[in-house]
């Protein structure tokens, strides 16, 4: 699926220019990478806002087009206003598709219900990490990698190494090293396992 963004250059820069730019529902942003120098750009405020709520937009190689010109960008960084719903500045990177990316991909937790350790166990799903970084020619770069935890059991984790990815799709290298766990089951919070109720002691007769 390819994700169209609608972009146009900017010419007048500066803080005050940007403040003038938020007030007509507009913003600012620039794009860097590559062979070309650095572009700076102005979006529809409402347009990105909707977007930047989309998971795939995050992780995605991105369709620009600026004055009709288009280009594969990638979502490098958002910056928000501290306390409204305001996009301030976006930032997006050139890539070239004989050229391996680096980003950051969601994880999708699978048969969270039916896991032993949740249905039989009476443990509680513990999502580690949301996201990994993998590294990959832009044309495969997928929306997200699936975990699936229908057989984990009580006690047991899920780490980065035990994922299947897709072909040609890889880990980078400190993630392959270090092999973090991305999903445990655990028992909530002051249960043991096979906790066993005390016995009453009975009362002596009368």
């Amino acid at each position: 699926m390819e994700i169209e963004v609608i972009a146009f250059k900017r010419e007048a820069q500066g803080s005050s220019a940007s403040r003038r730019l938020r007030s007509t529902g507009k913003v600012p942003g620039i794009v860097y990478g590559g062979t070309d120098a650095p572009m700076q750009i102005e979006l529809d405020h409402n347009a990105l806002y909707h977007a930047l709520r989309k998971e795939a937009f995050h992780a995605s190689v991105l369709s620009l087009t600026v004055d009709g010109n288009k280009q594969s960008v990638l979502l490098r960084d958002t910056q928000w206003h501290p306390y409204r719903q305001q996009v301030l500045h976006v930032d997006f990177q050139r890539v070239d598709k004989t050229h391996k990316i680096h980003v950051k991909v969601p994880l999708h937790f699978l048969n969270e219900e039916t896991a032993p350790g949740v249905k039989t166990g009476g443990g509680k799903v513990s999502h580690v990490v949301t996201e990994l970084d993998v590294t990959c020619l832009p044309g495969n770069l997928p929306e997200y990698i699936e975990v699936d935890i229908g057989a984990l059991e009580l006690g047991h984790s899920i780490h980065a190494n035990d994922l299947k990815l897709p072909d040609d799709v890889e880990f980078v290298a400190h993630i392959q090293h270090e092999n973090p766990a991305v999903v445990t089951i655990t028992l909530p919070k002051g249960m043991k396992s096979d906790e066993i109720a005390p016995e009453t002691p009975a009362e002596p007769a009368a």
